[in-house]
């Protein structure tokens, strides 16, 4: 990425540096997508929100008709509106005739008021950002058209194929999602009653179609330009409307793609949560066997025995991964995975993919913290015990009747503990945050926060354990609690806290579960591979490819980042095993244009939080799912959230402004050094 750019009109900010020596250009305060890979030189840049030219040289008549062409190629104008559906045809021939040498002094006019008419009385995004950036090329590029049109001559480039033009299709909800899932189209399928429509769209990235309709942050809403207008639409809540429809009325298993056929490859994936599910899923698509190795009893890994009954009912969960299972996948279970196995599989496979998590509890380190104390029970064991018994029968039933537990954390997992004493019949949880509701709010979801204080949890915030205090027994008596206040940072960073002294309290409690983040386990990683790691004792991989250091091992998930959401999770292991499926074929370590293009525009960022919509009804209510009252679900593990009627989900999905953008770059084909003089 640069800011160096030859032209650039890139959300209104015009730079224009063509009358300039390169040393004297004048900069974007954009970072633009200068290389497409490390040899290609991107010669152009074209979006929804201007277009960018790195070189002089660019042929912008063609560049304009590629771009349009992209309009008619992905055919994603819904057909219903008369500007969409012919305006974009219009575009295009227009301007193919132009760069052929056969246009007219009329058909740039024509061009200009066609574009203008679009962008203003189109009905979805595609049809109204198209024409943007035409029109700045022609504007300020209005000789260039001129030229050949006076000169009846065809374009510098229109018959040289010495230039890649490589366009994708985004959003900004399908940017911020980790998994990239075509939100508009899952979107438009339930608008539409098309469920299995929709279901499809969801699974060509993200196979776990019931748990992220229930359990994910949802950060896509965090980027729905529908908050520019009022609220974001519910993304989540209509994501699991196509699941319900396949698991609820027995239609059997939706794939987004037909099996292939096999390549003779056979991998090992050691883990089988979200992201060696999802690896496993995507490889054996491509046609490669799988085996995956997995210490737990059941699938599912932390969604399975973390995340509780009451949000992610295993059923749900269950047909997630059966549909997985009905691919031919061999799972291995209670088997733990050790590094004499590991030096074996080196041997017995193709390549390996490691998704083990993060499944160490840290500690909150604080004086006297000890693992022997009696009462300390770290978050992740203390969720195994509930979970594996409430959904399996495995293990003891946990009864924390009569019982004060103090939970310490601000995340998801924070969150399940607490909720869970409260339905083990715990007499008092208190959650302790160092920070405040606004940053738990943020780290979660608003309604796991609130919906955690209606079940009776008492959160004390501003607070951090000093001390464990135990008895002569090592029984676990209290706590010394520092109490902090927030600092502003003057440069708008984040704030700082700071120790309030003479304010420190005490709180007596049967149970301390520290819930402050995990570590990863690697003691099954042979010393002799010599894995790099990060500061964080996770695996380093290079290049957005996830593979690691030494080729053949990959690894994704919280093992590879850190403690994070399923969605990240699975949108990793996604892009590993389409790198491992490459690796497999041609035994070189790729990303494809189109992951490429998505690593471009995540750093370049799809949502302008500062944009102002017009155009569209403001005012229009958000739908709201039913949910189980809490005194009900205090003592329940029923499901919390009942989801959308089809009535509110039909109109939440009419709420979406579909807000597909076309993104395109023109890339030199030749590597550089190896150019023809």
């Amino acid at each position: 990425m640069t800011n160096s750019v030859y032209f650039s009109t890139w959300q209104g900010e015009i730079i224009d540096n063509r009358d300039k020596k390169k040393e004297h250009y004048r900069q974007s305060s954009f970072y633009l997508p200068e290389l497409h890979r490390k040899e290609n030189d991107t010669e152009a840049f074209i979006g929804w929100d201007g277009v960018v030219l790195f070189k002089s040289e660019v042929d912008v008549v063609k560049l304009a008709m590629k771009y349009a062409a992209q309009y008619q190629e992905y055919s994603e104008a819904c057909g219903r509106c008369t500007p969409g559906r012919w305006g974009g045809r219009i575009l295009y021939d227009l301007l193919d005739k132009i760069a052929r040498g056969e246009g007219e002094l009329s058909d740039l006019s024509h061009l200009k008021e066609v574009s203008q008419t679009m962008m203003n009385t189109a009905k979805c995004e595609i049809g109204r950002t198209v024409p943007k950036p035409l029109l700045d090329l022609m504007n300020y590029f209005e000789n260039s058209f001129l030229d050949l049109i006076d000169n009846k001559k065809p374009s510098p480039q229109y018959n040289n194929e010495d230039l890649d033009y490589i366009a994708k299709i985004t959003a900004p909800c399908m940017d911020m999602c980790p998994s990239h899932v075509d939100i508009p189209a899952y979107i438009e399928g339930v608008r539409d009653l098309e469920f299995l429509d929709s279901l499809k769209a969801t699974k060509k990235t993200m196979p776990l179609a019931n748990v992220c309709g229930r359990v994910c942050p949802h950060p896509c809403e965090t980027a729905c330009r529908r908050a520019n207008l009022d609220e974001p639409i519910s993304i989540m809540e209509l994501k699991r409307i196509g699941a319900d429809y396949e698991s609820d009325y027995g239609l059997g298993f939706v794939y987004p793609t037909k099996k292939a056929k096999k390549i003779n490859k056979k991998v090992a994936i050691i883990g089988a949560g979200p992201a060696g599910l999802t690896g496993a899923y995507y490889l054996t698509l491509g046609g490669v066997d799988c085996d995956v190795y997995e210490e737990l009893p059941i699938l599912g890994g932390e969604v399975a025995v973390g995340v509780p009954e009451y949000r992610m009912p295993y059923e749900k969960y269950n047909k997630d991964i059966e549909s997985i299972k009905a691919l031919g996948i061999n799972f291995i279970l209670n088997t733990k995975v050790t590094k004499e196995m590991m030096l074996e599989f080196e041997k017995k496979y193709d390549a390996i993919l490691i998704a083990t998590g993060t499944r160490l509890s840290k500690k909150i380190r604080s004086k006297n913290e000890r693992v022997e104390i009696k009462g300390y029970w770290p978050a992740i064991p203390f969720l195994d015990q509930i979970n594996l018994n409430v959904k399996w029968g495995i293990g003891e039933k946990t009864d924390l009747t009569g019982k004060t537990i103090v939970c310490v954390g601000g995340g998801f997992t924070s969150m399940d503990v607490v909720r869970c004493a409260i339905r083990a019949n715990a007499k008092k949880v208190i959650l302790l945050y160092r920070r405040d509701e606004k940053a738990i709010i943020n780290n979660t979801s608003y309604e796991e926060y609130h919906e955690a204080i209606e079940e009776g949890v008492e959160f004390k915030f501003h607070s951090a354990v000093e001390e464990i205090i135990t008895d002569e027994n090592d029984n676990l008596k209290k706590l010394k609690i520092n109490k902090y206040e927030l600092i502003p940072n003057p440069k708008g960073g984040r704030a700082t806290l700071n120790h309030i002294e003479g304010e420190d309290y005490f709180i007596e409690c049967d149970y301390l579960i520290p819930a402050v983040s995990q570590d990863a386990n690697l003691d099954f990683v042979p010393e002799e591979w010599g894995l790099a790691l990060t500061s964080w004792n996770t695996f380093k991989t290079f290049n957005n490819t996830y593979m690691t250091n030494k080729t053949g091992i990959f690894t994704a998930g919280d093992c590879e980042y850190g403690p994070m959401t399923i969605v990240n999770a699975v949108g990793q292991a996604k892009r590993a095993s389409s790198v491992m499926l490459r690796y497999l074929k041609t035994n070189k370590i790729t990303l494809s244009d189109d992951e490429i293009m998505e690593d471009h525009l995540q750093e370049l960022k799809v949502y302008n939080k500062n944009e102002k919509i017009s155009g569209w009804m403001p005012g229009i209510k958000r739908e709201k799912s039913q949910k189980l009252d809490a005194n009900t679900r205090k003592t329940s593990q029923k499901e919390v959230n009942f989801g959308l009627s089809t009535k509110d989900a039909i109109a939440e999905a009419n709420r979406c402004m579909r807000c597909y953008y076309i993104a395109m770059v023109a890339v030199d084909k030749h590597p550089k050094g190896l150019k023809n003089d």
